[in-house]
């Protein structure tokens, strides 16, 4: 039983923030403000839609708290990322981008639900000081391995060969700049000591891991290390019949699994 809750959308909004090239695209939909906000950061080639309606699922199987899904620069209909991106992407969208997104839309201690490459992000900006109320991490990355890197070139020859272009026109501006802008980076020669395992120990914060069984980008070294290192609690789950997005191969699961995790933070 969940009590009802008045819901204020501001719909699909773009937001310019002081310091930061570029406006960003948004949704925030604000409910009840007892619960932490849930903020939803994507994967390397992700956006709002992209995300499909597993936001909004999760956020009606736990009392509707306020949630805030946006794009990052270079993705959906934000504005361009710098290209070529530089090893330290993900720091300044924790360090820089999030806490400023947040502050401007008057967002505090949220529970960052963030996916591969959004996942490292939250890592990134919880273990460096940003007060968040928890991490549901999915399919994240602290260091880079070469099963990653060898997907992430086999992608890189699909798109070449195949309509992959035109389908994500339909998800964002430009679609050539967002592949090339994530693909291009993860198989940098500089990027492969990329390495985010010295955040952890700073991560007080209660922490579910997620892995699909299926995961073509990731072993579970990732949980493993990232289990082993963080200081707070810390909960896996691994989803079976599933690959690198587990919320998008069996979303009813992952909602029953993440809605269980949050439920017994109000224990």
């Amino acid at each position: 039983y969940w009590r009802r809750v008045d819901l204020l959308s501001v719909g699909r909004s773009m937001i310019e923030l002081a310091g930061i090239d570029g406006p960003i695209e948004y949704t925030l939909v604000v409910g009840d403000r007892s619960q932490a906000p849930l903020v939803f950061l994507h994967e390397g080639l992700g956006s709002i839609d992209l995300w499909r309606s597993f936001p909004e699922d999760l956020a009606a199987a736990v009392g509707q708290p306020t949630l805030l899904v946006y794009s990052r620069h270079g993705h959906g209909h934000s504005g361009p990322a710098t290209l070529p991106r530089r090893h330290d992407f993900m720091h300044r969208e924790a360090e820089l981008v999030l806490p400023a997104l947040l502050d401007a839309l008057g967002l505090a201690d949220p529970m960052l639900v963030g996916h591969s490459d959004g996942g490292s992000i939250a890592i990134i900006a919880a273990g460096g000081g940003l007060p968040v109320a928890g991490l549901v991490l999915i399919a994240p990355h602290v260091f880079v391995e070469p099963k990653a890197t060898t997907e992430i070139a086999a992608v890189g020859e699909r798109f070449r060969a195949s309509d992959m272009g035109a389908r994500m026109a339909k998800y964002h501006d430009d679609p050539e700049a967002t592949f090339w802008g994530w693909n291009d980076i993860w198989l940098a020669p500089e990027f492969a000591a990329w390495n985010i395992e010295d955040r952890l120990a700073a991560i007080e914060a209660p922490t579910l891991l997620v892995q699909g069984g299926d995961d073509a980008f990731a072993t579970m070294a990732q949980l493993d290390s990232i289990a082993a290192g963080v200081s707070g609690r810390v909960e896996t789950v691994i989803i079976d019949a599933a690959g690198h997005s587990p919320h998008l191969d069996q979303p009813a699961e992952m909602v029953t699994r993440v809605r269980r995790f949050l439920t017994s933070l109000s224990r």
